[in-house]
């Protein structure tokens, strides 16, 4: 298992060992151990199951409070995951980072607290699986707007479909003021 940190401080791309032969394959897709020695403290305390289709986006979201990290894979399909750095006190504060996760490459996004989430389905249907580490709370949960041009994700479709909460979802001036984004690093 290789654990790599993103160009966003905080978040990580783990990319298991794959072991195949006739039968198949096998995937270790969490180690305690491993996860504690690359900064992963987070306890899961419930797993979360989506299916969706393609040109679907889903988010950007987080939980405010205590907030929420997690862990983000796919079972089948292809996703281009999308966080965005939310943590004021950050340098890299309004940046996003995309990853491609798929059932091919078995990758996982660790994602700490303190980011938005979300992500486009780019194959014909997707079922991603996340652990969190914290409760679902309606009352905490927040969206932003996953088109906020102040953001300017590259989303790798022009119309997707979108849940009524996330057309409505608020840019990040109107929940954050006008706290200026960070500009991208290299």
């Amino acid at each position: 298992m290789e654990i790599k940190n993103l160009t966003i401080k905080g978040p990580k791309l783990i990319v298991p060992d794959v072991h195949h032969d006739a039968r198949g394959f096998f995937i270790e897709t969490y180690q305690e151990e491993r996860f504690v020695q690359a900064g992963i403290t987070e306890q899961f305390v419930q797993d979360n199951h989506s299916y969706s289709r393609a040109g679907v986006i889903r988010g950007l979201h987080f939980q405010n409070k205590p907030g929420q990290s997690k862990l983000v894979r796919v079972l089948s399909g292809e996703i281009l995951d999308v966080i965005v750095d939310i943590r004021q006190d950050s340098e890299t504060f309004g940046q996003w980072e995309g990853v491609t996760l798929s059932d091919k490459n078995h990758a996982m996004l660790y994602i700490p607290k303190g980011f938005a989430h979300g992500f486009c389905v780019l194959s014909e249907t997707a079922h991603v699986v996340y652990k969190v580490s914290s409760f679902y709370d309606q009352s905490e949960e927040m969206s932003l707007y996953y088109a906020d041009e102040e953001l300017g994700i590259c989303w790798p479709i022009n119309e997707p479909t979108l849940s009524e909460k996330d057309q409505r979802a608020p840019r990040l001036k109107e929940l954050f003021g006008n706290r200026e984004c960070a500009q991208p690093t290299g």
